[in-house]
Parts: C-alpha cells; sequence; structure tokens
C-alpha cells in the first residue's frame, strides 16, 4: 500500500495503499442495498483513473544518472517457483460481478464457500452472495477502526483453515488486520455467530498482536494463512518516507517485517513456531520471518506451490514483487533501505551481499504502487493456469509474471485504466479485483 499517490481529488476519498501518509477526510457511508450481478454492470473496461496525484516528498533523493527503464523481469532470479506453468496468457478482462455499492473496498477473500468477504476500508466486512451484495454487514468494527489517514482501516482478513470444521481448533474464527483511532495496528480474532453463518459477533475480538505505528502511513496490512498452517502478517517500515527508523534492516521491531505466528496452539495468544529462523538469536524478535520490506501491501501463496509472492510497495521510483519459495526456511533479507528493487537506494554503489533480489520491478513511468495478486489455479480458465497477476494501484495497469529458466517473463495483459486497491482469491481458485472509486468487483478472465 503505498500510496505515495491517491485519488484524493476524485471523491476526498482515502487510499489504502499509500506511502505519503496525511491525508485526511470524513468517510460518507453508502446505505446498505442489496446489489444484483446483473444490474446496471460497468462495462469490461472503465477508465475511471482520473485522479491527480500526490507525490512523496524526498528532499535527499539522489536519482540515477540515467532515466529509468519500462517494468522488467529479473534476469537472474534469486528464487524459482516450485512448479513450471502451462503457458504464458497474452490478454486478460475484466468480468463484472457487482457494480458498485461498497465503500473504498481494501480486500477480498472467501471462507471455503461460494460467499465472496469484501472488506471496507472504513471497518465492515460484506459478504457477496448468489451475486448480490447482503445488506447487513458480517462484521461492523467501524466504532474502533481509525481510516483518518490514507494508510489507515480495516486492511487484512484471513479465516482460519479450520474455519468450516465444526469442532476443530480455529473453528468459525478469522483473524483481521486493522488501525485504530491513534492509527496504531492490531491482529485480532473474531468470531461467528452461532446461529447466522452471515454475522459475525463484534463483542468476541480477542487482540493477539498490537503494533504501536510512528506514522500514519506503510501500515501493511495483508494477513493470510500458509501451507503450513500458520498465520502470515505483513507490516511495514513505520511510514514517513525513506525509512527513518531503519526498521526495514532491523531485526529489534516488527516493522518493515513478515511475521509467522502460531494462533492454535494456545487459545487467546500466538505462539512462536519453533523453526521460525530468528528463534533463539539475541536481538532478533522470534516472530519475524522475513524482512528488509518497505510496505508490503498484498502478498499472497500459490495454493498449488505454496510459493510466496510479496509485492512490496516502493518509494519514488521502483516497485517489486519478491518470491519465496515453498521450501524456504525463512530469514530472507529482500534488501529495503539498502536497495528500492534491484536498485542501491540514494547511493550509486552499495553492499548486496546476502539480499534476496525481486523477480520482477516496475519504474515510475508506469505507475506508483504496487498491488500485488494471486497464481491462478482456477478451474474455470485453464489457459490461465499457473499465471501470476499484479497490477498498479494509480495506473490500473494489469502485468503477467511467468517463470523461465531465466527468469521471469513479465507482460502487460490489461491497461484497465481503474483504481485496483487489492486482488483476492475465492475458494475455487478464481481471481478478483476491487476498483476503490466505485466500490465495483471484477473477476479476472482471458481477453
Amino acid at each position: 500500500m503505498k500510496r505515495a499517490i491517491f485519488p484524493l481529488l476524485v471523491f476526498i476519498m482515502l487510499s489504502v495503499a499509500g506511502c505519503s501518509g496525511g491525508e485526511t477526510s470524513s468517510e460518507v457511508e453508502p446505505t446498505a442495498v442489496a446489489v444484483a450481478a446483473t444490474a446496471s454492470l460497468a462495462p469490461v473496461v472503465v477508465a475511471t483513473n482520473t485522479f491527480m496525484p500526490v507525490i512523496e516528498v524526498q528532499a535527499t533523493l539522489t536519482p540515477t544518472a540515467t532515466p529509468p527503464p519500462d517494468a522488467t523481469a529479473t534476469v537472474a532470479p534469486t528464487a524459482t517457483p516450485t512448479d513450471t506453468p502451462v503457458s504464458p496468457i497474452d490478454t486478460v478482462a475484466l468480468e463484472p460481478v457487482l457494480a458498485g455499492g461498497l465503500s473504498h473496498p481494501t480486500f477480498i477473500t472467501h471462507a471455503f464457500d461460494e460467499r465472496l468477504f469484501v472488506l471496507e476500508q472504513i471497518g465492515r466486512i460484506r459478504i457477496i452472495e448468489g451475486g448480490a451484495l447482503l445488506p447487513d454487514p458480517f462484521l461492523d468494527i467501524t466504532d474502533r477502526v481509525g481510516s483518518a489517514a490514507s494508510e489507515q482501516g480495516l486492511l487484512g482478513l484471513a479465516f482460519h483453515p479450520n474455519y468450516a470444521t465444526p469442532g476443530a481448533p480455529g473453528a468459525g474464527t478469522f483473524y483481521v488486520n486493522y488501525t485504530d483511532y491513534s492509527g496504531d495496528t492490531h491482529i485480532s480474532r473474531f468470531s461467528v455467530l452461532a446461529d447466522d453463518p452471515n454475522r459475525a459477533d463484534p463483542d468476541s475480538e480477542v487482540e493477539y498482536l498490537f503494533q504501536d505505528q510512528p506514522y500514519p502511513n506503510h501500515n501493511g496490512g495483508s494477513l493470510a494463512f500458509g501451507p503450513d498452517g500458520y498465520l502470515y502478517a505483513g507490516l511495514g517500515d513505520g511510514g514517513s518516507a525513506n525509512d527513518p527508523l531503519g526498521a526495514g534492516q532491523r531485526r529489534d521491531t516488527w516493522l518493515g517485517k513478515l511475521l509467522r505466528l502460531d494462533v492454535t496452539t494456545a487459545e487467546g495468544e500466538y505462539t512462536v513456531p519453533p523453526d521460525n529462523p530468528f528463534v533463539g538469536q539475541q536481538g532478533a524478535l522470534p516472530e519475524i520471518w522475513a524482512y528488509g520490506l518497505r510496505n508490503p501491501w498484498r502478498f499472497s501463496f500459490d495454493r498449488a506451490t505454496g510459493d510466496l509472492f510479496i509485492a512490496d510497495v516502493g518509494q519514488n521510483q521502483w516497485e517489486e514483487v519478491n518470491v519465496q519459495p515453498a521450501d524456504s526456511s525463512g530469514g530472507e533479507n529482500y534488501g529495503w533501505v539498502i536497495m528500492e528493487a534491484t536498485h542501491c537506494f540514494q547511493t550509486q554503489t552499495c553492499d548486496q551481499s546476502g539480499l534476496v533480489l525481486p523477480i520482477f520491478e516496475y519504474a515510475h513511468s508506469q505507475g506508483c504502487s504496487v498491488t500485488g495478486g494471486y497464481v491462478y489455479r482456477g478451474q474455470a480458465f485453464p489457459e490461465m493456469t499457473g499465471n501470476y497477476f499484479v497490477t498498479d494501484y494509480c495506473t490500473g495497469i494489469i502485468w503477467r509474471l511467468f517463470p523461465q529458466s531465466d527468469g521471469w517473463q513479465a507482460n502487460i495483459v490489461l491497461d484497465s485504466d481503474l483504481v485496483i486497491s487489492t486482488f483476492g482469491e475465492g475458494a475455487d481458485g478464481e481471481i478478483y479485483l476491487a476498483d476503490y472509486v466505485h466500490g465495483a468487483i471484477y473477476r479476472l478472465r482471458p481477453g
């Protein structure tokens, strides 16, 4: 969520992905109504991205001598995928699922059935079922979620792997990542009501992790359960610009990290997996799984291979995507603030030893803030199988990444012109995305 650039001049709205952090506005809550998927559907591609960017000030930036090239895939990747997909896809299109009715959607996921759960930045979880937006929210915690700044609000959601298994540990529970009215981060557990699968109990909150946030931006927000059953959480470097806390390279703070937590073994609290890479190391927090991240707004696991894709929002020049192979033992250093993508940050040279470089990067000539997506593993469109999709929040360009023996092939497959705040994955492996401005949901399909 970088959002160094936000559509504040469109609806005086809050962006969920900035690297600039001080914009504020008052939220206007929409009237809750059922919206049918077939009613007044937007066309497949809608030109909506007409906002004016607000660029983060960077007084000490020393640009490279030559202008940055367009998007490139790293020629010699430091991570390779577990499996090789069949073939890259050349074009995609967006199929309307919901024409509108959502207030600043920030994430889309599922609870192991046909429903889609969509976060609204202001602090609500909404359900799309049977092509309609249900009028009542699944969860409403607007009384504790603060979203005054552009990168604050309700940012992440992950259903426990045993959510739909009655009697199993974690049954009926889910986890959210949000900022409060002071701007600090909470990762909390909630429970669904026993007599209504479409309503959760707002009074069931159990806090698992709290992080004081020194600035209003770079809050990260992603949550996901990995194939190992542990909860992974992404936190940004604390905010401002240029990592003034040095958090990215420090291992004594959760800021600028990917955390790995066991939320199943003990009731009401997390424990640290014994094989986390920094367990027992002096001066390092044991929850850390990987570090050197600036603002990992969206990451995802490939449900077929277990490989982890981390889209890390850049400073003022480069956006990047990193891959952690499924057999990794953790501890990767993804380079921030030594590097921004594959480029030394604010210096001509830097020590790159021990750093894991991204598989994909693009310059700000093509966007401003990366929104990571998913590897397609659905059944509806076999020609998309194995392709990873990623977009830019400011331009709406969608790339497809495809692994090859000597690197990753990156191609633009759609210039959507939408303000895409997030991708999401259904229980069936279909990929969805959200238009932040119009509160619409689309499904990704071949073009």
